[in-house]
């Protein structure tokens, strides 16, 4: 059966794979701030900045089986360099932004609704650095857990925790061969992620292939949070 579903962002990276593997067979709405690529997929897009713009609900339909919000941000720096804007930032983007979309769209998820937020891995597994990011993204967890837990059984909330993927977000990080083989090493499986890898993921929560899965927080990160072996 068809799906409606909406991307919160879907231009670039994580979210412009996962559009173009939903709209094979579903009915895709992307809300982002850039159309790029999308023009070459059967979508509809929605001109939405997530930090300044109230979300347009007219163009979309008034039943919605599925959401992926998608905005994220690598900010990697001391803690000491950190003014408190930087975390106010974070927390906007990545957090808050995700609450106020949600109140827009609650009415008009359906029966067995399925929910998709991004975390990271240093949200579980401490790394300097990260403090910023770390903490936006754990509200994410600790929200998506709540939700679920208050609107079971009519919809199921779950989160993506990734380690470091090849995305233009990450560009920075995997910027020559020598710093790929850096964070490639850092993981068990000697491999940063693709988006592919985490959309074909997404994709399945979304549909009725995960119907017993709510309240989880997956971790597609090359082993990095559960296995040591250096």
């Amino acid at each position: 059966m068809k799906k409606n579903i909406v991307l919160i962002g879907g231009s670039h990276g994580i979210g412009f794979s996962l559009a173009k593997i939903l709209s094979e067979h579903h009915n895709v709405y992307v809300a982002s701030r850039t159309i790029d690529k999308l023009e070459s997929l059967n979508v509809t897009h929605i001109p939405f900045d997530v930090t300044k713009d109230t979300l347009d609900t007219t163009s979309l339909p008034n039943e919605i089986n599925g959401f992926v919000y998608c905005p994220g941000s690598i900010n990697l720096k001391p803690f000491k360099m950190l003014g408190v804007n930087a975390f106010e930032e974070e927390l906007n983007l990545n957090f808050i932004g995700l609450v106020k979309v949600l109140k827009e769209l609650m009415a008009l998820f359906t029966q067995n609704s399925s929910l998709v937020f991004f975390s990271t891995v240093a949200v579980g597994t401490g790394m300097p650095y990260h403090t910023s990011i770390a903490a936006a993204k754990g509200a994410i967890e600790g929200f998506a857990k709540s939700l679920a837990a208050e609107y079971a059984p009519k919809l199921r909330v779950n989160v993506i925790a990734p380690s470091l993927v090849d995305t233009p977000l990450a560009s920075k990080l995997l910027s020559n061969e020598k710093k790929q083989e850096q964070m490639a090493e850092r993981h068990p499986l000697k491999k940063v992620g693709n988006p592919d890898e985490i959309a074909k993921m997404a994709k399945f929560l979304l549909l009725d292939d995960s119907s017993w899965i709510t309240g989880q927080v997956l971790h597609l990160d090359g082993g990095l949070s559960t296995l040591n072996i250096n």
